[in-house]
């Protein structure tokens, strides 16, 4: 099928894109929101800070945690320059391999995504978690998988 011969949505199709579409457009503005004005963090910010620390040592190479945080590598070293600024993180040559950047969570960056996160979690779980059905979760979660995995590019944790 070519682009000039579409095959048009049906209503239901477009209800459901139109519904996502919303989602995708909507809800990181109000996890940005909350995380702002409770933590002084964007959601971007946030998540760079949460998937350092999950690591044992709170330490990963920039581009795993580009993949982690489904960032770009560009958009990832301006986030880490600000938050190596505020003592947040630190970065350092990679020991394993020498032409890669590690980033590594600070004692004040611990602190900070500590106290972070019990708004973000009770925030996350206002909009998303509880506003479903368990089954409708698991399965919207199938789905988003389904569709990260077209896309390419996104580490499952």
């Amino acid at each position: 099928m070519s682009v000039s011969d579409p095959q048009w949505l049906s209503a239901d199709e477009r209800s459901a894109w139109l519904a996502l579409t919303g989602l995708l457009v909507r809800l990181p503005g109000a996890l940005d929101n909350q995380l702002e004005r409770d933590a002084g963090l964007s959601f971007f910010e946030y998540m760079v800070l949460a998937m350092l620390a999950e690591q044992q040592d709170q330490t990963l190479r920039m581009s795993a945690l580009a993949e982690l945080t489904n960032g770009s590598l560009s958009r990832l070293s301006h986030v880490v320059r600000r938050l190596e600024s505020q003592g947040l993180v630190r970065r350092e040559t990679c020991q394993e391999d020498r032409r890669a950047t590690n980033a590594i969570l600070t004692a004040g960056g611990r602190d900070r995504v500590d106290a972070a996160a019990p708004g973000h979690v009770q925030h996350a779980r206002e909009l998303v978690v509880d506003a479903v059905a368990p089954e409708d979760l698991a399965t919207f979660g199938r789905v988003a998988w389904q569709i990260l995995d077209r896309l390419g590019g996104w580490q499952r944790t």
